[in-house]
């Protein structure tokens, strides 16, 4: 029987060469790293922008037991009706309550009730409520429920990301940060026993800006004009994080950033 139980964190996968790259790939790595449960952040999942039932279910395909999201997860109207339905599939939880869908779950994995919250950020980005505010009221809804508790705060200041690991360390397992889609080499076990990396990166082609075809966003940092987002296209990487926790304490034991 293992001794940890093991979170594969996997980055924002941007559009239909990521998501079927995952596919091709995703389920060898889970079963390599005897993952227990395999969260992947598909907000960008769809060409052009955002994500749709048809990017998710991809996604889950792929081997993807939850998948998390962002400022872009209401981009595209025809996704509504899937997060609305789809117990596994979340969205910023301190988005307004009329949103559509649901902004954590609690999913049996690997033998363990495991809660899973996406949170944005308030730093440079859209208002909404305090992640941490909302961090709080989930975690007191929800006590008894669940195990371990794994949060995504996707935000653009590692400022915020640090700040509310920091806040929650040793209440939850752990925090990753999504949105900048460039992995940082931080990741850490906090002081009282949290896992946490300030951004996993991406599910993207390589020679791109983010994902994103690099002569659209240099046209877009010259002119200063809207520009429609193309995928890029060529080889694919992926990248994030595995977070070994003790299976009775539920502190993490080890962090260890991946690629491939």
């Amino acid at each position: 029987m293992a001794e940890t139980y093991n979170i594969l964190a996997v980055g924002d996968a941007v559009g239909s060469h990521a998501t079927s790259y995952l596919k091709e790939k995703l389920h060898s790595i889970i079963q390599y790293h005897a993952i227990d449960l395999t969260v992947v952040n598909g907000e960008n999942s769809a060409d052009g922008n955002g994500m749709l039932p048809q990017s998710a279910e991809a996604i889950y395909d792929a081997g993807a037991d939850v998948i998390t999201g962002g400022n872009h997860s209401f981009r595209r109207r025809e996704v509504y009706g899937f997060l609305d339905d789809s117990g596994y599939c979340v969205r910023p939880a301190n988005m307004p309550s009329t949103a559509p869908g649901f902004g954590y779950t609690v999913i049996d994995a690997g033998g363990r009730r495991v809660l899973v919250m996406n949170l944005l950020g308030n730093v440079y980005m859209d208002p909404v409520e305090s992640p941490f505010v909302c961090a709080d009221r989930i975690l007191e809804a929800n006590k008894g429920k669940y195990d371990y508790a794994v949060v995504d705060i996707h935000a653009e200041a590692t400022s915020e990301k640090a700040a509310l690991a920091r806040y929650l360390d040793g209440r939850v397992s752990v925090v990753f940060g999504t949105h900048t889609h460039v992995a940082t080499a931080d990741e850490q076990i906090l002081p009282k026993g949290t896992g946490f990396i300030t951004d996993l990166g991406m599910v993207g082609v390589n020679d791109s800006i983010l994902g994103v075809k690099s002569e659209i966003i240099i046209e877009k940092f010259i002119s200063r004009m809207p520009v429609r987002f193309e995928q890029a296209v060529g080889k694919v990487s992926a990248s994030g994080a595995i977070f070994m926790l003790d299976k009775l304490t539920g502190k993490c034991v080890k962090v260890q950033r991946i690629s491939f």
